[in-house]
């Protein structure tokens, strides 16, 4: 079975366009935007722990927000010039699934970073639960 057939399987129509297409959700939309539980939040396509919930901030942009990933080596970085911009996106160093971008524009009482990531390529882990 290739790589993309196995993503395919595993992955909702969205969600494969959003982990393995570099596709960004509806603002507003997604299923953790107004999460408030406390845990953990993990890759969709390989169940890496990339966010914890303290870390969690409101930004108003319409996507859940972080100040910083779990680990240094759970995130990937790499520039991206598309829609006539210059970003950088954050993927999934495990299995390099898009995530979403990162800003400097996020609390300046903390890192002043915006990890600004689709719900669509998180899942939840619930303190208790895991």
């Amino acid at each position: 079975m290739s790589d993309e057939q196995k993503w395919r399987d595993k992955l909702t129509t969205e969600e494969y366009r959003v982990c393995r297409q570099k596709g960004t959700e509806a603002p507003f939309s997604g299923e953790y935007y107004h999460n408030h539980r406390d845990g953990g939040y993990l890759c969709k396509c390989c169940g890496e722990r990339l966010f914890e919930s303290g870390d969690k901030y409101d930004s108003g942009s319409g996507w859940p927000s972080f100040v910083r990933p779990a680990s240094a080596e759970a995130i990937h970085y790499e520039e991206d010039d598309s829609l006539g911009m210059r970003r950088v996106e954050v993927s999934c160093e495990r299995c390099g699934s898009h995530l979403g971008h990162v800003f400097d524009d996020g609390p300046r009482d903390s890192t002043g970073k915006r990890y600004c990531i689709n719900s669509l390529s998180l899942d939840f882990a619930a303190v208790g639960d895991e």
